[in-house]
């Protein structure tokens, strides 16, 4: 089992914690996590680019010139792909860019982005964070102290006071335990759990 220290938000020990192996010391598979990951990219993809083809390109209708005896190349409209205003051939077309990955599998990839979190020692617990007020510069301080420049902070339950003075500063995501996910998880540099959290993220991936 990993005991990791428990740090206050001003990153004074605060004890310490121990984490699921079986949620937090998992063997990394990269093939995994790149599956779960464009999965999820693709799913975020609008698919919304469309092109225009014969059917769709206003005009055209009659034949720009007589079949025979003029010397040029036989042509039926002037809305042809090779003409200059006309159609696309095989142009993109509204898309669905999803694709199914199994649950069994986005859960153990997201097991394996903490467990890679962890053995880069690059995962902190810390018991709360408090803010007095909703203050950029209030979060900026507890930040600068915990030293982080990119990173997510999981909490069990998303505090107003804490998402809203978090949100202009650059590198620092604050998502409550349903929204985890893997590609948040290894686009940040650091994780910090909150206490709250970490009971919660084990008993949602054991």
């Amino acid at each position: 089992m990993a005991v990791v220290k428990l740090y206050d938000q001003n990153k004074a020990e605060a004890g310490e914690i121990t984490l699921a192996p079986e949620v937090f010391e998992v063997e990394v598979k990269p093939e995994i996590l790149n599956l779960v990951v464009r999965a999820q990219r693709a799913a975020k993809r609008a698919g919304t680019h469309a092109v225009k083809g014969r059917s769709d390109v206003r005009g055209g209708g009659a034949k720009p010139w007589r079949q025979k005896g003029t010397g040029r190349a036989r042509a039926g409209s002037s809305r042809s792909p090779i003409w200059r205003g006309g159609a696309v051939t095989f142009g993109p077309q509204p898309r669905d860019y999803g694709f199914k990955v199994n649950k069994k599998v986005r859960r153990l990839a997201i097991k394996m982005a903490l467990s890679s979190r962890l053995a880069g020692e690059n995962l902190m617990v810390v018991n709360s964070i408090e803010l007095p007020e909703v203050k950029t510069k209030l979060m900026a301080g507890v930040t600068e102290a915990l030293g982080l420049n990119k990173a997510l902070i999981v909490a069990k339950d998303l505090d107003e006071k804490l998402v809203l003075s978090a949100r202009n500063l650059p590198g620092i995501t604050v998502q409550s335990v349903e929204q985890l996910n893997v590609y948040d998880v290894l686009r940040h540099k650091q994780l910090v759990l909150l206490e709250g959290a970490v009971e919660s993220v084990q008993e949602r991936l054991k």
